[in-house]
Formats: C-alpha cells, structure tokens, sequence
C-alpha cells in the first residue's frame, strides 16, 4: 500500500513540502500590489473626470449651448446654484439640473443640427 502512496506523492515533494514556510510579508505586498493597480486603472481616472466635470460647471454662462445626460439639445436661458433652465426651441425651456449637463457645444452647433 505504501508503494502506491509512493508513486501518487513522491516522499521528497511531501517532505519539501513540510520544510518551507512561506513569508509572512507575502500577503501584505500582494495587498499593495493589488491596491496600487485598483488606484492606477479606477480610481484615479475616475477622480480625473469628476474634476473636469466640476470645472465645466462651474464655467458656465448664459447664452451657452449645451447638451444633457439625456440627450436634449439647447441654450441656456438662465442659471441658479443648482438648476439650469434651457431653451430647447422657441419659447419652449425646461428646467434641469446643473450636474445632468454633460457638455459644452461650439456655438452654432443647434442652428446646423
């Protein structure tokens, strides 16, 4: 029966095996690791954005053309701290959201679309 054991396990593998105590760092590099490559490829990029969105808001202005998170075109009519209202064709506006803003367009973009 040990012959068979023998062949599956051979004894210097099972004895390597047992000698051998693996860092106790390992873990916690491995940790870092994973930690700065979580930074590089999300986080960072994510901040990044965030920052040029706060910027466009803040730069602003009536008589500005913009584009929403949904998609409506138009030019903005008047301004608060929090809302946006926008003239989406004549006499029609709406009021939004300051943050829904995704960009700023090129003036003359609405008259050539």
């Amino acid at each position: 029966m040990d012959f068979l054991l023998d062949a599956i396990i051979p004894p210097a593998m099972a004895q390597a095996a047992g000698a051998a105590q693996p860092s106790p760092w390992q873990p916690i590099i491995m940790l870092g690791v994973f930690f700065l490559i979580f930074w590089f490829f999300l986080i960072r990029p994510q901040m990044k954005r965030a920052k040029e969105h706060r910027e466009l808001l803040s730069q602003l202005a009536k008589g500005d053309e913009v584009l929403t998170s949904g998609g409506i075109l138009g030019r903005i009519d008047a301004l608060t701290d929090l809302y946006v209202t926008i003239e989406i064709a004549d006499n029609v506006r709406i009021r939004v959201q300051k943050q829904s803003i995704s960009a700023v367009l090129p003036k003359g973009t609405i008259k050539a679309a």
